[in-house]
């Protein structure tokens, strides 16, 4: 609001000329309560996505699944004991004192973040630390790599499959082909693509066990093409955490964590879009 009083660009941005009168603070922050209320995120969205030059952009069967944890806005600090206790303090004092966590078993049943609650203690995989952070989640199509949906999650061991067959039953139709990663190569992900009439282009973790895809999968070419196409999964949270600014997130609460990351997504899309419109028209 400060800026607005005196930067004509950020003027120009709002709509105000430069002798106009700058609205008050909380005129700003009611209008950003309606946008969160209304879930203007989740309709502007889909509103780019039903325009009817890029729908022709999209393809409409074969599609690649994956998330990524996005770090919260609280520090391993914030996480203390549920029934009120304090963490063990190393000495100084101010509102950063020094906290000494060692030998002090942590979990999400016992502690929680005074910062943001919602957020989970994980880890992405062995060898990884553990961070407070939510998880995001993707759907592209496989023609275009274009965004189709997003979605933000609790960050636990089941959100990545669960949410991946949401949006597999919201965005594919039966026949379609989802591709994922080593991770998504579980039966209970495998089944339940096939009950929603997909096919599963998961990649094959035969590491010291047996895969849940086989060779009736595997044998076709529309499994190698996927596997290549799936990859690519990775630039829109590439970009979604470096240019979108979510390596680690400024807001708390789910809620409002979501709304930034699925308006991040249609940045992106936004973005990818003019460069890929000349080649249909």
């Amino acid at each position: 609001m400060e800026q607005l009083d005196y930067n004509l660009l950020f003027r120009w941005f709002v709509g105000l000329s430069a002798d106009d009168p700058v609205w008050d603070a909380t005129v700003f922050c009611k209008n950003r309560d309606r946008l969160l209320d209304g879930d203007i995120a989740a309709k502007f969205f889909a509103g780019v996505l039903n325009l009817p030059k890029v729908h022709k952009l999209l393809s409409s069967e074969h599609f690649s699944v994956d998330g990524t944890l996005i770090e919260a806005w609280a520090s391993m600090k914030s996480f203390v004991p549920k029934a009120g206790g304090k963490p063990p303090s190393s000495g100084g004092g101010g509102r950063n004192a020094e906290r000494n966590f060692r030998g002090e078993k942590r979990t999400n049943d016992t502690h929680s973040s005074t910062t943001d609650a919602d957020a989970r203690l994980f880890r992405k995989g062995l060898g990884k630390e553990a961070k407070l952070c939510h998880m995001g989640h993707l759907m592209v199509e496989n023609r275009n790599n274009l965004i189709v949906d997003a979605k933000l999650t609790e960050a636990n061991g089941t959100a990545e499959h669960a949410t991946a067959l949401d949006m597999i039953e919201d965005n594919a139709k039966p026949g379609s082909t989802v591709a994922a990663d080593k991770l998504y190569d579980t039966a209970g992900f495998v089944i339940g693509c096939r009950e929603r009439g997909c096919t599963p282009h998961v990649a094959q973790n035969d590491a010291n066990r047996r895969s849940a895809i086989d060779g009736r999968t595997t044998r076709h070419a529309g499994y190698a093409i996927s596997m290549i196409k799936r990859k690519r999964i990775e630039e829109p949270f590439g970009w979604i955490k470096t240019t979108g600014g979510l390596r680690k997130t400024r807001h708390r609460g789910r809620d409002l964590v979501e709304w930034f990351f699925v308006l991040t997504a249609v940045a992106y899309n936004l973005i990818r879009i003019p460069k890929l419109l000349p080649a249909v028209a």
